[in-house]
């Protein structure tokens, strides 16, 4: 079975940064424990980063949500925590300036996964639109989200994306 994890927007302005959240910094040690399953099975591990420019405030979604964020090359845009020591060689970095990533489910569609994973942040913006994306480009493949390694500041939003996900036939597991 050709299997993959995406790792979503792990970033440190999601977890203790701009837009960080209590709890955010919980889910650190069960997606590292994720990443190290899918390398020692041989799976590959694809991370995405939110990447925005200096010009964020002037873009549509700068205008929407006002708070700069993940800005290329600060230390709100990389990897929170211990995740950068666990980044198997190899394993892309997708950076994305919106929500999904069109390139990310350009990718999936290609390597036709058997199964994809989702764990990261924020689970009704970002996991949620990477998720629908993947379901997409791979209709008849297990598309799952792991609820234990996802979160959102909004928890009522949180649990409505959950709902939302499981509504459009992805799995999600550990709820």
């Amino acid at each position: 079975m050709k299997k993959v994890l995406l790792v979503i927007d792990y970033q440190k302005d999601f977890v203790d940064g701009a837009l960080g959240f209590e709890g955010a910094e919980l889910l650190e040690q069960r997606i590292i424990d994720k990443i190290e399953q899918y390398a020692k099975e041989g799976h590959k591990v694809i991370f995405t980063l939110d990447t925005h420019e200096e010009n964020y405030m002037d873009t549509a979604e700068g205008k929407a949500l006002p708070v700069p964020h993940c800005i290329n090359g600060t230390e709100g845009w990389g990897l929170y925590g211990k995740l950068p020591k666990h980044v198997p060689t190899g394993s892309p970095m997708i950076c994305k300036e919106t929500f999904g990533s069109l390139s990310l489910a350009n990718y999936l569609a290609q390597e036709k996964f058997d199964s994809v994973e989702l764990v990261g942040l924020v689970s009704n913006i970002c996991v949620l639109s990477n998720a629908v994306l993947a379901k997409a480009a791979l209709p008849e493949s297990k598309i799952i989200v792991d609820a234990s390694c996802t979160s959102g500041a909004d928890k009522d939003m949180h649990e409505k994306s959950l709902d939302i996900m499981q509504g459009i036939f992805i799995d999600v597991i550990n709820r």
